[in-house]
């Protein structure tokens, strides 16, 4: 008799009422019409808490959903969980609907599609589903990880057959019967019980020792990760990994076996449906050595670019998943230089920001100014995201084909209490850059899985739409 008796049936009867919502949600949206119609129901006009009148969509966008520049639009997502979209939380990610629209809309089957920012490669998984090639490219090695997994499709019964086994191997868990080394990182035991340790390194075993090739073992290593936050003593909402003592989280022994067979249970079917819905002839890549600054692709290569950029001064990716990366073994040190990598960063050193910086675009060197006036270094991190981005634009252009185009979704945050105008000062220098703006509007956010501090937070994305 195991000393954490686990029971797979009461478990199944928990997480049986999640699974029937979303089968019949998913059948339900099956059914839909997509096409833009005057028989569309889920297509109407509303206006906002600020009086502006919007077009809010539920669900599924048509295709050729009329666009005039500074429309405003309320896109209600179903599809953030379907398939593998769900299979690990990723702050500030793309609702799959808007991306799959974009691709639909500005792209053929079996063009090449770009994302320089791909993060938990939303914009991939819909550019493979929809029958497009599609390049993932992210300094960070567990954004491509995770991106790889979701779109990577496996064989059912070796997906079934595995399960099986981790479930019983489960069952059988006792902690001396831990036999590989627990990973060591810093403050790992401030974050996670002893207990949890003890049955996390036991999940992570059982996995590696698994006869099966390692895109079966990558699938549950994700699966795993995606725990990890849930059964850690760190704020589950949060993208800075912190422990915060007001919250008074309760983490109980048995916690992590339980939460991952109910992770497995609930996600190998979605693999077993993405897996059938998968196109084999399709090719989805995420390239180690590459950079949204630095894109190693010849000129004139894709047929359309779809991202959605960090903000400046916004998530900390690597904070953020800093525990699922040491658990990930992606890294056991310091996260700092991989800090300094992304795009919006705010490791940087006191001898970048001791003078003022200007980017060459007056509405963004006015709010770098008032910025400094306040926080030097805050200034800096403003600057220095918009000099990324700039080099990215000059590289998209590059490796875009003549008149493809190239889609941003960002919005603003604000900096020392500053309006910090992303999608403006991306718009302007895309335009000095060599870009045409063909179009611009605005997709209201109403849904934060993950807490970003209210006043950091503006709730509306622009959506920029440049043509080379």
């Amino acid at each position: 008799m195991s000393n954490y008796p686990i029971n797979i049936s009461k478990i199944r009867d928990k997480i049986n009422p999640r699974i029937v919502r979303y089968k019949n949600r998913n059948e339900e949206s099956n059914q839909k019409l997509f096409d833009f119609s005057p028989e569309i129901t889920n297509v109407r006009e509303e206006v906002n808490n600020f009086g502006e009148k919007m077009i809010r969509v539920d669900g599924e966008i048509p295709v050729n959903l009329p666009i005039k520049n500074e429309d405003r639009f309320l896109f209600i997502s179903y599809d953030q969980s379907i398939l593998t979209h769900g299979l690990h939380k990723y702050p500030a990610k793309f609702f799959p609907e808007l991306p799959r629209w974009l691709i639909k809309r500005y792209s053929d089957e079996y063009d090449t599609i770009l994302d320089p920012f791909c993060g938990s490669g939303t914009t991939n998984l819909e550019a493979l589903l929809n029958k497009r090639h599609s390049i993932g490219i992210d300094v960070d090695p567990f954004s491509r990880y995770l991106s790889r997994v979701k779109t990577t499709p496996l064989n059912e019964n070796e997906l079934d057959d595995s399960c099986s086994i981790l479930l019983k191997e489960i069952m059988d868990f006792k902690p001396f019967l831990v036999e590989s080394e627990i990973p060591d990182f810093p403050y790992r035991d401030q974050w996670f019980n002893k207990e949890i340790v003890l049955e996390l390194a036991y999940i992570k075993e059982k996995i590696e020792n698994l006869n099966f090739d390692e895109d079966i073992k990558d699938f549950y290593r994700i699966c795993f990760s995606s725990i990890i936050r849930s059964v850690s003593n760190a704020d589950d909402n949060c993208t800075r990994t912190v422990i915060r003592k007001k919250l008074n989280k309760q983490v109980y022994p048995a916690d992590a076996l339980t939460k991952f067979v109910e992770s497995i249970l609930i996600k190998v079917p979605k693999m077993k449906e993405f897996s059938r819905k998968c196109p084999k002839d399709i090719r989805v890549t995420f390239p180690e050595d590459n950079d949204a600054r630095k894109i190693l692709y010849t000129d004139n290569s894709f047929d359309l670019a779809v991202t959605s950029p960090p903000y400046a001064n916004a998530v900390d990716y690597p904070r953020t998943h800093q525990l699922e990366i040491y658990w990930l073994e992606l890294a056991d040190g310091s996260l700092t230089p991989l800090k300094r990598k992304h795009v919006g960063t705010e490791s940087v050193k006191i001898e970048e920001y001791k003078t003022l910086h200007n980017i060459g675009i007056l509405e963004a060197d006015e709010a770098i100014y008032n910025i400094y006036q306040k926080d030097p270094r805050r200034a800096y991190i403003g600057y220095k995201y918009l000099f990324d981005m700039q080099e990215n634009l000059k590289e998209v252009y590059r490796v875009l084909k003549p008149e493809s185009r190239y889609i941003i979704v960002v919005g603003n945050n604000r900096i020392r209490e500053e309006v910090f105008k992303n999608w403006l000062y991306i718009m302007k220098m895309s335009e000095r850059i060599g870009f045409k703006l063909e179009s611009f509007f605005a997709s209201e956010i109403i849904k934060h899985f993950i807490k970003v501090p209210r006043e950091e937070r503006i709730d509306t994305d622009w959506v920029l739409v440049l043509q080379k």
